[in-house]
């Protein structure tokens, strides 16, 4: 056997695997892009329902085109702690089901199919120069599906496994490994190595079509690629909180188990199993025999789901007792709602800073409330939660905008608006809980000191408080729910604050001049009006982000 030649032709398969790879990457990225918005829909629905989370693990999966994505963005749900343990099983069971489309789609192929793609591949390419995104990630969709097929007929050319010297190389080296635990062991490394189950099992697909691997063999390989998978997921735990990695056990486990049972089968009923599968696709063509090897991991997936999923009780408690939760992780700062393992899905990355930027201003909102009974009391009572509440409020502010940093450089165009508008929103709130910690502090003062605001004083800060109370449930409810018609209510009431702030100051030094307030009263006071003031300024500034995103023109700094 000349080396030279089979060096060439094994340059020209990792030449086809890696255009097969690229194509999937691009067409996965087009998808994820062009139906955010329905995996954002999918992910909202995530419930205790079984069945419905496996639809949705289905559904993303087939929309991004990797199971390990998929199993990668819930385990950063989970380790947010947006996501049960009880949620993201099944959701990971149907993800095995969703990443079966590129199989079949690898198994579809023929001139006619070949050609087709060639041509959208080259319209994919000449759509990426146009301006408007929507036609580039359409261009992205076809370039990447027809890149997927032009590394697949790479594979299957006579420079690659069309080449005598590569198939009586792999026939000799099948013929030493053939035993099935070798196999699937040769599966596992493999998916392993690529990073991706459905590369491998194109790869596979390829290979049966061509006639290099047998049918019989190709079976074993098809389920070790279903365990090698699982190392994204095992690699993407590390570091994360017990749930997380108990997520990544659990799909593990799950694959395993599925793996076991199939390999039993075939095993010991092997002649029966390959001629069923010749029975449903019968003749010797390319396609058929592609074919039977896609129904194969079609078969797999959905029977190992649907013979696991009455047991996702017990694969949560095995996950529990193998992976003990520790005390100190509770203690940590950390975001509740986002993980950078969530910078793999953009859309959900994005949908998960918006519900930490909410709980956010609800920690603001409560300081806020906290200091003013501070001021009406005098009281410490509430001390210790204003600073607990203020140090999760800066925590949250510094790694948000770490993390739409990262955020930034991974969305698509349209979405770095709305990052803009975030940095600016953190900001507005990080600065309204400095605000609520000097009114706390303000209370605090005052009642050591022994003094107090005048009837006239305190009826002022009251009813400036209350207009306040009505701008924060405004602005709240607007950047929550993108409800533009409020943002004039909220015009209004930051205008009334306005107006308040000028009358009270100058009642204030009206009553000094007349002796009938304090003057140790008079900077505490001042502080207050002034400070609510900003309140509203910044409280304004959040609700408009909705129209602002770029943060220009906005009312106050």
């Amino acid at each position: 056997m000349e080396f030279m030649p089979l060096f060439a032709s094994l340059i020209w398969l990792l030449a086809g695997v890696g255009v097969f790879i690229v194509g999937m990457n691009f067409m996965g990225e087009a998808l994820e892009k062009s139906a955010s918005s329905g995996m954002k829909r999918l992910l909202e629905r995530i419930s205790n329902n079984r069945f419905s989370g496996v639809g949705i693990g289905a559904g993303v999966t087939a929309i991004i085109q990797s199971s390990s994505a998929t199993s990668v963005m819930v385990i950063g749900l989970v380790n947010a702690g947006v996501m049960t343990l009880m949620q993201a099983t099944p959701i990971i069971m149907g993800a095995n089901i969703g990443t079966t489309v590129t199989g079949i789609l690898v198994a579809l192929k023929n001139d006619y199919f070949n050609m087709a793609m060639y041509l959208l591949a080259f319209a994919g390419v000449m759509m990426g120069f146009f301006k408007k995104e929507k036609i580039k990630i359409a261009g992205s969709l076809c370039s990447g599906l027809g890149l997927i097929f032009v590394g697949l007929n790479i594979m299957s050319s006579e420079q690659a496994f069309g080449n005598p010297l590569v198939e009586n190389l792999f026939t000799e080296i099948f013929k030493k490994i053939d035993f099935p635990l070798l196999l699937i062991l040769v599966g596992v490394i493999f998916t392993a190595l690529i990073q991706s189950s459905s590369a491998a099992t194109g790869v596979v697909i390829t290979m049966v079509g061509t006639g290099v691997l047998p049918l019989e063999l190709a079976l074993f390989i098809i389920l070790g690629a279903n365990i090698g998978t699982c190392v994204t997921a095992l690699l993407a735990s590390v570091g994360a909180n017990a749930n997380s990695k108990r997520v990544a056990l659990i799909h593990f486990t799950f694959n395993t188990i599925g793996t076991a049972f199939f390999a039993a089968i075939i095993w010991i009923f092997k002649d029966p199993v390959v001629n069923l599968l010749v029975s449903v696709f019968p003749g010797e063509d390319p396609m058929s025999l592609q074919m039977r090897v896609s129904l194969f991991h079609v078969i797999f997936n959905v029977t190992t789901t649907g013979l696991l999923l009455p047991f996702v009780k017990q694969l949560v408690s095995y996950s529990c007792k193998a992976i003990k939760d520790k005390a100190e992780e509770t203690e940590a700062l950390s975001l509740k709602y986002v993980d950078d393992r969530l910078l793999t899905t953009p859309p959900v990355a994005l949908m998960q800073v918006k519900k930490e930027i909410d709980y956010m201003l609800t920690l603001v909102e409560e300081n806020t409330c906290l200091a003013f009974a501070s001021i009406d009391t005098g009281t410490t009572e509430y001390s210790e939660q204003v600073r607990n509440n203020e140090e999760i409020i800066d925590f949250t502010n510094g790694a948000l905008t770490q993390f739409l940093i990262k955020l930034t450089s991974v969305v698509e165009e349209s979405d770095e608006t709305i990052i803009g508008s975030y940095f600016h929103v953190l900001n507005d709130l990080e600065r309204i809980g400095d605000h609520a910690e000097n009114f706390h502090e303000i209370g605090i003062e005052m009642r050591a000191k022994g003094i107090a605001f005048s009837e006239n004083a305190q009826g002022g800060i009251t009813s400036m408080r209350e207009k306040i109370m009505e701008m924060f449930a405004i602005s709240k409810n607007v950047f929550e729910t993108m409800n533009k018609d409020e943002l004039s209510g909220l015009t209004v009431l930051e205008e009334t604050v306005d107006g308040m702030k000028k009358e009270f100051i100058a009642s204030h030094f009206a009553r000094l001049a007349e002796g009938n307030c304090s003057a140790d009263v008079s900077p505490y006071y001042s502080s207050l009006i002034a400070g609510l003031e900003r309140v509203a300024d910044h409280l304004v500034n959040v609700g408009f982000s909705i129209l602002n995103p770029t943060g220009s023109d906005r009312v106050k700094p």
